[in-house]
Parts: C-alpha cells; sequence; structure tokens
C-alpha cells in the first residue's frame, strides 16, 4: 500500500484523500449492525431473501432496503431463480474486514486484559 501519512506532491494528496474517501465511503456501507449480520449470515453459501429472514431478526422491507445498498455498492451480487432472489457475497475483502474487525471486538469484550491498551478497537470503557 502507498505511504499515505506524508505526501510531497499535489498529486500524492489527490491520490489520498481519494483512498480515504473510498474508504469512508465503505465504511459507511458497512456502518449498520443490519448490514453486518447480512454479510455474517452469506459468508459461508448463498441465501434467497425467504432464507434471510429467517435467520435475522427483521421485516421484509428493511431487509430488503439493506441488501439493495449492499448490492449497488458491489458489496453482494444477486439472481433469480424463479420468483426468489439470492444473494451472494461478490467482496470478500469486506468480508475479510468485517471479519477481522468483529473478531477483535469480540476478543476485547471476553478479554480485556489479553489486549494491550495501544491496540484496542473498542473505545475505552465500552464493555
Amino acid at each position: 500500500m502507498q505511504d499515505i501519512k506524508g505526501a510531497d506532491d499535489g498529486q500524492d494528496r489527490e491520490d489520498n484523500a481519494r483512498v480515504f474517501e473510498l474508504a469512508a465511503e465503505l465504511f459507511g456501507i458497512l456502518a449498520t449492525p443490519m448490514r453486518l449480520r447480512i454479510l455474517s449470515a452469506l459468508c459461508d453459501r448463498e441465501k434467497s431473501v425467504s432464507e434471510l429472514l429467517a435467520e435475522i431478526d427483521t421485516t421484509q422491507p428493511n431487509l430488503s432496503q439493506h441488501l439493495n445498498l449492499l448490492y449497488r455498492a458491489g458489496v453482494l451480487a444477486k439472481r433469480k431463480e424463479g420468483t426468489q432472489v439470492i444473494y451472494r457475497v461478490q467482496s470478500e475483502r469486506a468480508v475479510t474486514l468485517c471479519r477481522t474487525v468483529c473478531t477483535q471486538i469480540a476478543i476485547e469484550m471476553d478479554e480485556p486484559a489479553s489486549v494491550p491498551a495501544t491496540e484496542r478497537l473498542l473505545p475505552r470503557g465500552s464493555k
């Protein structure tokens, strides 16, 4: 990855600004617990909307809204099978990012003393 700390010329600064913009866009897309649940549910295999509804406690319109946003962002792919819409993970990197962050947070919650304060993701006082 390129050095994003100290850009020396204007083009590097523009490139760095674009990196931050795109990262913030991805984090924004992934910034709701519902979307993280959807990604988690689709990690192992593709599922229909009805299968996802059985697994995730929400309404069909709410689920569809989140699925559509993830699809438009390129995180998920979809296909039709008869009357069913089947979703699958399109961006393995987004899933890897989510899995890494969620695993780290789970470790910090379960064993807070095992993670040095300088390496923690959770804000101070979070449990």
